[in-house]
């Protein structure tokens, strides 16, 4: 079953994969802005502007765990950084690289930043390449799971 998207949703995907299709779901859903309108509209807040960069932040549970709710944010957060690598190599067309995480970590943000602020970028562009992103992954053999499934083991 596929992951359906509401911004209440307390369910967070645990998966690159999943997160990437959270994020498309969520652009599609609120859009996407540039400039001014950044934080402005549905969606959006001061901290979480709706670009690619924010959906993804959304989509890995940022402003949207519950009280009372168990989350793997360990195995959250490896699936975010992972969302973000899977990414910024769809939209280059080759790993993005650094020594160290932190570096890395900069790296990635600065391409999904850049290539976001290019003038006329669409939502439908960014659901494009979250979806690429993931297709990749899932060729690659990360499947994508639902937020709820336990994690696949390869039969013998």
């Amino acid at each position: 079953m596929p992951i359906r998207y509401t911004p209440e949703s307390v369910v967070i995907a645990d998966t690159p994969a999943g997160i990437l299709e959270w994020a498309a779901r969520h652009i599609e859903t609120v859009g996407i802005h540039q400039g001014p309108g950044l934080f402005a509209g549905p969606g959006r807040t001061a901290t979480l502007p709706c670009w690619p960069r924010g959906a993804l932040e959304v989509a890995a549970g940022r402003g949207r765990g519950a009280a009372g709710r168990t989350y793997n944010w360990p195995r959250i957060h490896r699936a975010r950084h992972r969302a973000f690598e899977a990414l910024a190599e769809a939209l280059t067309g080759h790993p993005v690289d650094a020594d160290e995480h932190a570096a890395a970590t900069a790296r990635l943000r600065d391409v999904i930043d850049r290539w976001s602020a290019e003038p006329g970028r669409t939502a439908a562009d960014a659901a494009r390449a979250f979806r690429a992103a993931a297709h990749a992954l899932d060729a690659q053999g990360l499947l994508s799971l639902r937020p709820s499934s336990p994690p696949r083991t390869p039969s013998l």
